[in-house]
């Protein structure tokens, strides 16, 4: 049935709903979260990917290939903290999305989304934003593993990037958990529209 099942505020909750997932997803998927430099070349890393990466010649020496991909497999990622950061925020990042989805499906259907559903909405967007700031802050865990000390000039620990620094996808995911803790969840509070009572 057309028709919006949201209050004027509950259409912004879906449209910064669907912003806030947006940039979590973005940024989480985006090998951009840190840059530094490794034999002469700009390298980067994610989660779960990195850009520029080393391999063994034939003649035993070491080449950058210029080229970005995930690791071979879970167990390849640098530091177990990494490894907890990628599942927690790729959970919180599907939660916030299938919230985004459900937001934008109730700004053209009628009877989508009550007063108690939006509260419940707004629930599992703080949950999934808490999971992906949680995430955020185990990276800088993984800040003391060999391959990247390799790439931050061999001075970097945990909290500490040597020479490296933290890229654009890293404040992107954080951005978005903030505004889906924050702000969303507020929102959600009023979005749907309360249901009038049919008088007998």
């Amino acid at each position: 049935m057309m028709g919006s099942s949201l209050t004027s505020l509950g259409i912004v909750w879906a449209f910064l709903s669907f912003i806030s997932a947006a940039a979590c997803c973005t940024g989480y998927f985006m090998p951009y979260w840190l840059f530094g430099f490794q034999l002469g070349k700009a390298v980067s890393f994610g989660t779960f990917r990195r850009c520029t990466y080393p391999i063994r010649t034939d003649q035993k020496s070491l080449m950058m290939v210029e080229e970005c991909g995930r690791y071979a497999s879970f167990t390849a990622i640098p530091s177990l903290s990494w490894q907890i950061c990628s599942v927690v925020t790729g959970i919180g990042c599907a939660l916030l999305l299938l919230v985004a989805m459900a937001g934008v499906l109730g700004c053209c259907m009628k009877d989508l989304i009550s007063r108690t559903v939006g509260r419940f909405m707004g629930a599992v967007q703080f949950v999934g934003g808490l999971l992906i700031s949680s995430g955020c802050a185990l990276y800088p865990l993984g800040w003391n593993s060999p391959e990247i000390q390799q790439a931050c000039g061999n001075t970097s620990q945990q909290f500490h990037l040597g020479s490296c620094r933290l890229g654009w996808a890293y404040y992107c995911t954080g951005a978005g958990a903030a505004a889906a803790m924050l702000i969303c969840t507020w929102l959600s509070c009023i979005a749907g529209k309360l249901h009038k009572q049919s008088n007998y």
